[in-house]
C-alpha cells in the first residue's frame, strides 16, 4: 500500500524521513538492545534525547535562557485550565476570541476568575481576525490570550494584537514551527504537537521564568503547576516520552531543511498554489478574508453541501485523505503542515480542476 496525501488537522502527516528513522531505532536504539518505548525515563540515553529535543528546539526558535521549555501532557485543552491557574494572579484576564479554541479557552478561564472578551469575529463565522491595534485591554488583566492560528477557521494572526503592556499567551498549536517568531513578544507560547511537530500526547510550553511561582490559585493541583515541571525540567513525573522522542526527530528534520525562515517561504509557495486556484475556480471558494489566511488550514466550499461530500468522497478513492471539514463547520479543509510536500498540493489542485471540469453547472 502506498502512502496517501494526508491533508489531517491533525493527528497530522509527519515527515517520511522521521518515521523512517523511527522504524530503524524500533527494536534497538542507538545499541541499547532497547526501543525507547520501552527505556526507563530516568536512563541516560533518554536524558540525553530530552536535552537535545529542547536544545535544538531553542536553537530553531532562538529562545531566550529567560524562558523555560516544558514537555508536558494533557493536551492544549489541558492549557485552557493550567494558563488562569498559574498566571491569574489579579483573577482577571483579557480574551481575543477567533474560533473555537480560544472560545473553549475563554469559557474555561471564566471559571477561575473575570475573564473579558475584548474581540471576537464570531459574528461571521470567525472568517477573519478582528482588528486588535486598540483594544479594551483591562487595566487589571494579569495576560492578553490568543489562538494565534485557528484551525478549524483557517484564519491566521499576521500582527499580534496590542496588549498594552499586558503579558501576551498564544495557543500556536496549529502553526507552531511553521515561521520564526520572536519568542520575547510572548510571556506564554504553547501548543499540541500533533499537528505540526509529532504524534499526539505532547504539549510544549515555552514560558518566561518571572511567570512561574509558587503564587497560584487556591487548589491548583501539584501536576498543574508550572513550577513543578520547571523545576524537574519535565521530569516530574515520566513523560511522554516516545513522542518527544519523535518532536526531537521532526526539530533536526527541520534543522536540516534551513531552520523556520526557509519553512516560511516553503509554507508560502504551497499555500499559494492552492488559494491562487480557489481565487480563480468557479466551483470552489475559500471562507476566509483574504488578510487573514492560514498557510497551514485551508477551509473551502463549493456552496452546494451534496457536492461537497461527493468532492470528500471521490477525493479519498483518489488518495487524498481528511479532507472533510470540521464537523461544526462543514465544506472542506485542506490542512498543509510542515511535513506536507508540495507535490500534495500540486495534485490536490489537480484532482480539484478535474472535479471542478466533471461537476461545472
Amino acid at each position: 500500500m502506498s502512502r496517501v496525501y494526508n491533508f489531517s488537522a491533525g493527528p497530522a502527516v509527519l515527515p517520511e524521513e522521521v518515521l523512517r528513522e523511527a522504524a530503524e531505532e524500533m527494536l534497538d536504539y542507538k545499541g541499547t538492545g532497547m526501543s525507547v518505548m520501552e527505556m526507563s525515563h530516568r536512563s541516560k540515553a533518554y536524558d540525553t534525547i530530552i536535552k537535545e529535543a529542547e536544545a535544538d528546539l531553542r536553537d530553531l526558535m532562538n529562545i531566550p535562557d529567560n524562558y523555560k521549555v516544558l514537555f508536558l501532557q494533557g493536551g492544549a485543552s489541558q492549557q485552557f485550565a493550567m494558563i488562569p491557574m498559574n498566571l491569574m494572579k489579579n483573577k482577571v484576564a483579557d480574551y481575543i476570541v477567533t474560533g473555537q479554541w480560544a472560545k473553549k479557552a475563554y469559557q474555561e478561564a471564566c471559571i477561575y476568575g473575570k475573564a473579558n472578551k475584548i474581540a471576537s469575529s464570531e459574528d461571521q463565522t470567525f472568517s477573519y481576525i478582528p482588528d486588535c491595534s486598540d483594544l479594551p485591554v483591562s487595566e487589571d488583566a494579569d495576560y492578553v490570550y490568543i489562538c494565534e492560528n485557528n484551525t478549524i477557521y483557517g484564519t491566521k494572526f499576521k500582527t499580534l494584537p496590542n496588549t498594552k503592556g499586558k503579558t501576551l499567551v498564544a495557543d500556536v498549536s496549529s502553526c507552531f514551527l511553521s515561521e520564526p517568531v520572536d519568542v520575547t513578544k510572548y510571556g506564554v507560547i504553547y501548543g499540541g504537537v500533533q499537528k505540526n511537530i509529532g504524534p499526539a500526547g505532547v504539549v510544549i510550553v515555552i514560558i518566561r521564568e518571572d511567570l512561574i511561582t509558587e503564587d497560584v490559585l487556591p487548589g491548583t493541583p501539584t501536576m498543574l503547576k508550572y513550577k513543578t515541571h520547571s523545576d524537574n525540567d519535565s521530569l516530574y513525573n515520566t513523560p511522554p516520552a516516545y513522542g518527544i522522542y519523535i518532536c526531537g526527530k521532526v526539530f533536526k528534520w527541520l534543522k536540516a531543511k534551513g531552520g523556520l525562515a526557509a519553512m516560511k517561504e516553503y509554507n508560502e509557495k504551497k499555500a499559494k498554489i492552492l488559494y491562487d486556484f480557489l481565487d480563480e475556480s468557479s466551483l470552489f471558494k475559500g471562507t476566509v478574508r483574504k488578510e487573514d489566511r492560514s498557510l497551514m488550514n485551508v477551509p473551502f466550499v463549493t456552496g452546494d453541501e451534496e457536492l461537497d461530500a461527493k468532492f470528500v468522497k471521490e477525493a479519498k478513492e483518489a488518495g487524498f485523505e481528511n479532507l472533510k471539514g470540521h464537523r461544526s463547520v462543514g465544506g472542506m479543509r485542506a490542512s498543509i503542515y510542515n511535513a506536507m510536500p508540495i507535490e500534495g498540493v500540486e495534485k490536490l489542485v489537480q484532482f480539484m480542476k478535474k472535479f471542478e471540469a466533471e461537476n461545472r453547472k
